[in-house]
């Protein structure tokens, strides 16, 4: 793309988003796999309604938007994986993707927060995604631009002569007088003005200019991000004060930095003057519309338990319901406002989870049962569940610790008989203690190398570490078996 042009605008379509074409139900399990270990049924669960939204967008135009997606609720306790799940299925895709908890909407007043605010918040991250997108899309042009301008700093445009007209005819300081042709000397000036600038360029290249400084003229956003709060829920009425300030947020502010600073500073100014922000807007909301996902966790803490509330009509039990039926039509397929567009619910994809260990999905409203017809239940994580969750994802808990030791220059690895140990902990705890599931990973973890952790920097510890069965015993023993310490400290 030359530099000089803009990125072409595409306006919203009725073309499938092709995000999962060549992804079937197996590979996207397959790919769960890679970060969550266990709970097949949920991943075949997801996989499928995956998969599902790719055929609706490749069927017949007549019966596309009749077809619409099969919501999914996740039963289980904390910590099995439920968001870890639905996470990775929107990055997996690249789908817009928002969590949201249901407790939020009753924590003020009667309902609490608008429901619709976590479809404007899909449609914000929806839009940044697509401005990102379309930045990534000029980053060259747009760094050929940063590059001419960087070299204007470097080696800056001769000044015009007294008396030379510009092209609107006015004579440029000194003395009215007409017009004289350029001499051969400011020719040659200008010739070795330019053979200046390509060695300039070259040496840009070549990465000797880095250690110099220079002064660029950057724009600085400084509007405030203000909001308006009020019974009829005005922040969520789509004003943005920041739109109808215009500019008057921006200002222009000298900074002098180093060469290679300035050129992301210009390349990240002249990537927005390519872009455009309608079309990126555009693209944003088909794609919260076609392919965005809203994950509504602790779903059964706005669930009426079953004979609670029947006598009186007020209590908690109505704001829980209130929720629910204020959900309903969102999850049903409504259109919501927003500060940049309108958008339809029809086929955005709801995953809903929670423990349901007080109330069950059947003391929801019936109407909201309906509308999530998948229900999955996930199980308790077992201790070789444990040792597969520290050990083989790609973000396993062990690989983690080992980079951030690394970092100060130290390797540290487990023995086979540690990470058993480790585990056998974690799954002792929960049964005794609560079951948070693969969160009590973390605190074991935590508690096993915090001592590390605070004298690696310092302490003569060598280039490696290995923690044993021993090591663990050692520091966690006293703390599992002392249940008040274990409640406070894992």
């Amino acid at each position: 793309m030359d530099a000089t042009t803009t990125l072409p605008a595409t306006t919203a379509s009725a073309e499938p988003v092709d995000d999962l074409a060549g992804l079937t139900p197996r590979q996207i399990v397959a790919e769960l796999d890679k970060y969550v270990v266990g709970q097949s049924d949920a991943k075949r669960s997801v996989a499928i309604a995956l998969r599902n939204r790719w055929r609706r967008l490749h069927a017949d135009e007549a019966l596309r938007d009749e077809i619409t997606p099969a919501n999914i609720v996740l039963i289980g306790p904390t910590g099995v994986g439920k968001t870890e799940i639905a996470r990775r299925l929107a990055k997996l895709t690249g789908a817009p993707f928002v969590k949201v908890e249901a407790t939020k909407f009753t924590e003020v007043g009667y309902v609490g927060r608008d429901v619709e605010s976590m479809i404007r918040d899909l449609v914000d991250l929806a839009v940044t995604q697509a401005r990102d997108a379309q930045v990534e899309r000029v980053q060259e042009p747009a760094r050929e631009r940063a590059v001419d301008r960087l070299l204007d700093i470097l080696v800056p445009p001769s000044k015009p002569k007294a008396g030379t007209q510009n092209p609107f005819g006015f004579p440029l300081g000194g003395q009215q007088q007409p017009a004289t042709p350029q001499t051969e000397a400011s020719d040659d000036d200008e010739q070795h003005r330019q053979r200046t600038r390509a060695k300039f360029r070259d040496w840009l290249d070549e990465g000797k200019l880095d250690e110099r400084e220079v002064e660029v003229d950057v724009t600085l956003d400084k509007t405030t991000n203000l909001q308006m709060f009020g019974p009829m829920g005005l922040e969520e009425m789509g004003i943005n004060l920041q739109e109808m300030l215009g500019g008057m947020g921006k200002k222009r502010q000298k900074r002098r930095v180093k060469v290679p600073e300035a050129l992301d500073l210009l390349a990240q100014e002249e990537a927005q003057k390519l872009i455009d922000q309608e079309s990126a807007k555009a693209e944003a909301l088909r794609r919260v519309e076609q392919a965005g996902i809203v994950f509504i966790d602790e779903i059964d803490k706005v669930a009426g338990r079953q004979g609670a509330g029947s006598g009186g009509g007020s209590g908690p039990d109505v704001s829980r319901e209130g929720v629910q039926r204020d959900l309903l039509p969102i999850v049903e397929g409504s259109t919501v406002m927003t500060k940049h567009g309108s958008v339809k619910t029809d086929h955005i994809l709801f995953i809903a989870s929670g423990a349901f260990h007080v109330s069950k999905p059947s003391d929801l409203i019936p109407e909201l049962q309906g509308r999530f017809p998948i229900r999955v239940e996930l199980g308790s994580l077992s201790e070789d569940d444990f040792v597969q969750i520290l050990t083989a994802p790609e973000n396993a808990l062990l690989k983690q610790y080992a980079a951030m030791f690394a970092s100060e220059g130290v390797e540290l690895t487990f023995t086979d008989d540690a990470v058993r140990a480790i585990a056998q902990t974690a799954a002792r705890v929960n049964e005794e203690v609560e079951n948070i599931g693969a969160r009590r990973l973390h605190t074991i973890l935590t508690t096993l190398l915090e001592d590390l952790l605070f004298d690696v920097p310092d302490g003569p510890h060598g280039d490696a570490i290995e923690i044993t069965a021993a090591d663990v015993d050692d520091k966690l023993a006293g703390v599992v078996k002392n249940r008040d310490l274990s409640q406070y400290i894992l």
